[in-house]
């Protein structure tokens, strides 16, 4: 890197989210019993689990779509270092109507926006009906999907995102409703604990504020001085201890019963 380079983007995290590494490795040994032969992720920017996945469960394939190419081929690198560059492939497209499936396992990990284009808090139970007809009979579905820990008050939401609203996301309750109204049994509830949390959010803006304390006269340095320090005002003062995320591992129900229960 030189002084005219753009700092480095999320060098310092493994996942792209709130999820430790003794959360992923259970989260493995639970998936993997089922054998999936074809595993899709959903937005999977590098695809992490995916890969730990193909690496336990032998001769599985794996699909990941997003639309970030640096993340996809940050993937395929990963891969390749791994041999595992003949069993998966990254794609660069939406998965918004997407028709890569159906698979064994699929994971959509913090993207449930990329399956509509709906607005909160509707663009929940719209992404739960896409994984629904993406999975198979029998397979499974992990969905990380954030929920409220508790009811954000106005400061909060002000400090959060732009127009944060208290209706947008559900508690954890309510999301787990919406799975099973949406033809699919939890047979696994887990939520990212606080020092998960902590620890994505410093790893998230870890390389940027290292980059911008010896490169303060960087052409790009003011705009992104001001974008780091906002999203940290809108997690210290906003979301922190708030904005929860669920890991659900979900199991469709057998069509002719979601059909008798409607």
């Amino acid at each position: 890197m030189n002084d005219q380079d753009p700092p480095p983007r999320l060098t310092r995290l493994t996942f792209q989210g709130p999820l430790s590494e003794a959360r992923a490795a259970r989260i493995v040994d639970r998936l993997a019993p089922a054998a999936p032969a074809t595993v899709l992720d959903i937005g999977c920017g590098w695809g992490e689990l995916m890969l730990r996945t193909l690496e336990v469960v032998k001769g599985a394939s794996g699909l990941g779509v997003d639309v970030n190419a640096q993340d996809l081929a940050r993937g395929r690198a990963n891969a390749v270092a791994r041999g595992l560059a003949d069993r998966v492939t990254f794609v660069e497209e939406s998965a918004d109507g997407t028709e890569r499936g159906p698979a064994d396992l699929v994971l959509c990990l913090g993207a449930s926006h990329a399956l509509n284009g709906s607005e909160p808090p509707a663009h929940t139970a719209a992404a739960l009906r896409a994984l629904r007809g993406l999975v198979r009979p029998g397979g499974r579905v992990l969905l990380g999907e954030t929920f409220w820990q508790r009811t954000p008050s106005r400061a909060e939401l002000d400090a959060m995102w732009p127009g944060a609203r208290v209706d947008e996301l559900h508690d954890l309750a309510g999301l787990v409703d919406l799975a099973v109204a949406s033809g699919f049994r939890p047979v696994w509830i887990e939520t990212a604990n606080s020092d998960e949390w902590d620890a994505f959010e410093s790893g998230y803006q870890s390389d940027v504020e290292e980059w911008l304390a010896v490169h303060g006269d960087h052409p790009l340095a003011d705009e992104t001085r001001e974008r780091v320090d906002r999203h940290r005002t809108s997690w210290l003062k906003g979301y922190r201890g708030v904005l929860g995320l669920a890991y659900l591992t979900l199991v469709p129900v057998d069509g002719r019963l979601a059909s008798d229960a409607a």
